[in-house]
């Protein structure tokens, strides 16, 4: 793995959209940030939430930040494919937003004003959109 690199894991089927996760993880994170993000489906992602959030819904992204410098981002396509439109995006835009929401989140940003800016400066960034 280089430094700018992400491991990505899947354990549903389907392709993944062309996304610059590197980039957009250096860009958020910086280089020598150790990010995993796994692909995973509504029974494991509702598991993680109730395991470690004691919430029992199915979510559509998790962050978990291990350390300043390492952590994993957990997402849910059943539930980001459904949720896309409601949101005004495709599910490509829908995973990039969702994807610096989660890193943003492992950076330690709460949700708020300025979290929200620093979401329209990385959007803008990476040509996020909506439709």
């Amino acid at each position: 793995m280089t430094d700018s690199s992400v491991s990505i894991h899947k354990t549903i089927k389907g392709k993944l959209p062309r996304l610059p996760f590197s980039d957009m993880k250096k860009a958020v994170l910086g280089n020598t940030y150790v990010l995993n993000l796994i692909f995973v489906g509504n029974t494991k992602a509702q598991k993680l939430n109730k395991i470690y959030r004691k919430k029992d819904y199915i979510p559509n992204i998790l962050s978990f930040p291990f350390s300043s410098t390492q952590g994993e981002i957990f997402m849910n396509l059943n539930v980001i494919r459904k949720q896309a439109p409601s949101y005004a995006m495709t599910e490509k835009n829908f995973i990039a937003f969702l994807l610096i929401h989660g890193m943003l989140h492992l950076k330690g940003y709460s949700h708020g004003s300025r979290m929200e800016r620093e979401e329209a400066r990385m959007l803008k960034k990476f040509k996020v959109s909506f439709i």
